[in-house]
């Protein structure tokens, strides 16, 4: 699935390695979205016949059709900035555990949720970028980004070892002597 669920530091040698990485992580969060998308669906079609009067089943239902536009949950669903819980949670050692269809539910929405978000923030990444790439920086750039989760949150401009700037700050000096009789 996604190998990026880290933080690390890493160096792109050009703004077309970054953004490659950046589309990467893109496409890879659509496909995974996509994935809990079809996996969601196919469970409330196989719940549909037991619990279909029942009315966290139709809340459900609306909701998942509202994910499957690429929103997470509607601000109604929502209840004083945190989100209506679907099932009966037991914490346990920090650790919430359920054992129903609705807990299921709830962790895919929170899933696809949190992906779009993702998709999200790795496109105001990918809008940067090309702000960058108008600004022609010059080829003799790394770009050292700080990426949590699999979004460079930050970046580090750092100028290639060799590069013209180091070379404007070497010593150059003549020297010369008089010879004496």
């Amino acid at each position: 699935m996604l190998d990026s669920l880290t933080t690390e530091i890493r160096s792109f040698y050009s703004l077309q390695d970054l953004r490659e990485n950046v589309e990467e992580n893109i496409a890879q969060c659509k496909a995974l979205a996509e994935e809990y998308s079809q996996w969601l669906g196919s469970l409330l079609r196989d719940l549909e016949s037991e619990h279909s009067n029942e009315e966290w089943f139709k809340r459900v239902s609306a909701l998942e059709r509202y994910a499957k536009k690429g929103g997470g949950q509607k601000e109604s669903e929502k209840k004083g900035g945190k989100e209506k819980a679907l099932a009966e949670w037991v914490a346990i050692k920090g650790v919430m555990l359920n054992a129903g269809d609705q807990g299921e539910i709830e962790i895919l929405f929170d899933a696809i949720d949190e992906i779009h978000r993702k998709i999200e923030q790795l496109t105001k990444v990918k809008e940067a970028i090309d702000d960058l790439e108008r600004l022609a920086l010059g080829k003799d750039i790394v770009y050292v980004a700080y990426v949590h989760d699999g979004v460079p949150e930050k970046i580090v401009l750092r100028h290639k070892k060799g590069s013209e700037v180091l070379e404007k700050f070497t010593y150059a000096a003549n020297f010369s002597m008089i010879k004496e009789p």
